[in-house]
């Protein structure tokens, strides 16, 4: 369906693109992988059109329709939630708005000459929206909004007022909903819960086009991809197999390579030696001739490409006592509505709670009532002794100084610490050479998650409260914060809709439903065990 033949791309000063090729036929559903910077949204423009490859040329089959969902979503306004995500469904979208405009026209006194042309093109235009399943249209977009968890208010109110996480939504639901026979997606599981994301899974599994994506969230990649286009030193290269394999191959190569690479540098040495010690001979002037001819032919095996892996270790928590909090009788509103009401629960040395519920259950809402940034209406909250808390909220990343460069906002978080150590943290979390020179006000969100993240972890608490905190973290970082945490000696509690996260850190849960509220002494593992369920908002 998309062929991409020997393309060459610049940016400036940046090769993004060399003699790379690669193809996506139908029904295939491919990742897109490689760092940050690569070319990934480079090549989402080719795909589409909107920008041209300097060399080569990507190649589309005649009449093939391409829906492309991007971070940057433009204006959203005036109209409800629905109509947006219906206006934006591709040809079906703009043949409804063409049989609207006829129906009006053959009810206009005014036109009585025309009605004769105006009835055979409303003939063919509606011939053409009922082969595009248009009369069904309203009900696939209220169902795929509801698919992303928007409500029945949500859905029929002004797209305007809603917050830029939620018009991600909207711009998704409209590719989802145009059902193009090529579907690019940069991201589409940013910004969803835990239920939209498992119930994106399932859509995406079920479409019958050709699909490509990149994603942060290595258990979403590996349910519906087959095969993984990988972007690195502006080449493509192209893996069959999920995400899990790629990883597996990539390491398989590279351990070849590598030992190709030492088995070849071995082979030149001797040969230079060789030549070093003969040359000023006579008697071996024709061997050291044919040895000297003999490297130059020689193709040089390269190193495999180091990738950067940083790798963070706590320093020892101070031990708490073994209580650490304890919730009791804690009631809870916002306006008319009841989020807690006599809700007891306690945390106790070196458990881990993950806290899962459906939008709107109070998950958010517990962890601040354990912070201590909202108080209960009534109860108590009461912290057990030595606890040192640490918390990750969602609007942490807002309060950065966005004048202060990366180094400047951790030496003035840690003015004691030396220079060294705190390159080192920098570095730890992904802050090499210039980027501490960044000023805070530039940085991706990405990058913001990870310098709240060093702030609160170089010196560490005993007691980490973390809401979200794998949001726009690649999945390198994510590993990284996964590999640090399972090696921390402290308490969790902790909201994450990353499934790989919550199996690997978590050893009690804590589920919030409508029905009540219900603890698991196992972890996320255990609890899907138990239910048969991903998520609360899933049970049958």
């Amino acid at each position: 369906m998309i062929r991409i033949e020997k393309i060459g791309k610049q940016n400036g000063r940046q090769i993004v693109f060399i003699d790379a090729s690669a193809a996506l036929q139908k029904g295939e559903k491919a990742g897109l992988v490689g760092p940050n910077g690569a070319g990934k949204t480079t090549l989402f423009r080719m795909l589409t059109g909107e920008e041209q490859p300097d060399e080569g040329q990507v190649l589309t089959d005649r009449g093939v329709t391409i829906g492309y969902f991007s971070q940057d979503v433009g204006e959203m306004a005036g109209c409800s939630t629905v109509s947006a995500v219906m206006a934006g469904a591709g040809p079906v979208s703009v043949i409804g708005a063409e049989l609207k405009e006829l129906e009006a026209a053959l009810a206009d006194p005014g036109r009585a000459d025309e009605m004769e042309s105006i009835i055979e093109r409303y003939g063919e235009v509606q011939a053409r929206f009922e082969e595009l399943d248009g009369y069904a249209l309203e009900g696939r977009a209220y169902e795929v909004l509801a698919g992303l968890s928007f409500s029945q208010e949500m859905m029929d109110g002004d797209v305007g007022k809603l917050s830029g996480g939620w018009k991600m939504r909207v711009a998704l639901a409209r590719i989802l909903l145009m059902n193009p026979d090529v579907m690019l997606l940069d991201e589409p599981s940013n910004h969803l819960d835990l239920e939209s994301l498992i119930w994106l899974e399932a859509f995406l599994k079920a479409y019958e086009g050709a699909l490509m994506m990149t994603s942060h969230d290595r258990e979403f990649m590996n349910r519906i991809v087959t095969k993984v286009v990988e972007i690195d030193g502006g080449t493509l290269t192209t893996y069959s197999g999920d995400y899990g394999f790629y990883e597996q191959q990539r390491a398989l190569n590279e351990s070849q390579q590598q030992a190709q690479f030492e088995r070849q540098q071995a082979m030149l040495a001797k040969e230079i030696k060789f030549i070093e010690r003969f040359k000023a001979r006579a008697s071996h002037a024709a061997q050291v001739q044919s040895r000297v001819k003999k490297l130059d032919k020689i193709e040089r095996v390269e190193p495999p490409k180091r990738r950067q892996s940083v790798a963070f270790e706590f320093q020892p928590a101070p031990r708490s006592g073994d209580d650490v909090v304890s919730l009791k009788n804690v009631h809870k509103r916002y306006g008319s509505r009841s989020i807690y009401e006599g809700l007891d629960f306690g945390i106790r040395r070196k458990e881990r709670w993950c806290v899962m519920g459906i939008n709107g259950a109070g998950k958010s809402t517990l962890l601040k009532l354990v912070t201590g940034t909202t108080q209960p209406d009534d109860g108590t909250v009461s912290v057990g002794g030595s606890v040192k808390l640490g918390y990750f909220a969602q609007h942490a990343m807002d309060l950065l100084d966005g004048d202060l460069t990366v180094f400047q906002d951790l030496e003035s978080s840690f003015p004691q610490a030396g220079q060294g150590s705190l390159r080192a943290l920098a570095g730890c979390f992904g802050f090499s050479g210039d980027d501490v020179e960044k000023r805070c006000r530039v940085l991706s969100g990405g990058e913001k998650a990870r310098l709240v993240m060093a702030k609160m972890l170089f010196d560490p608490p005993n007691f980490l409260v973390l809401d979200e905190p794998t949001n726009h973290l690649d999945i390198g970082t994510k590993e990284m914060l996964i590999a640090a945490l399972s090696g921390y000696e402290g308490t969790m509690l902790f909201v994450s809709h990353d499934r790989h996260f919550l199996a690997a850190l978590s050893n009690r849960l804590l589920e919030l439903t409508p029905d009540g509220i219900h603890q698991y002494g196992g972890g996320y593992t255990e609890y899907v065990a138990r239910t048969g369920q991903e998520a609360p908002g899933l049970r049958s």
